[in-house]
């Protein structure tokens, strides 16, 4: 039987590299704040990126 499995792409390969990587310090964030800590945390970040307020800061913005 013939591997079924798809090569990805650069692009793809890089975007599950930022996934796996959201998906890391999204359970730290839930294992040391709880849930709705982590759940707000990254729909601020959304706000910031798509305010275009997302260059970093040495500032916290909260």
């Amino acid at each position: 039987m013939q591997d079924q499995k798809k090569k990805l792409t650069p692009e793809e390969e890089s975007k599950d590299e930022f996934f796996k990587r959201v998906s890391e310090i999204s359970e730290e964030m839930i294992e040391v704040h709880g849930k709705d800590f982590a759940m707000g945390t990254l729909v601020m970040a959304a706000q910031w990126i798509a305010r275009g307020d997302a260059e970093g800061s040495a500032e916290s913005r909260h």
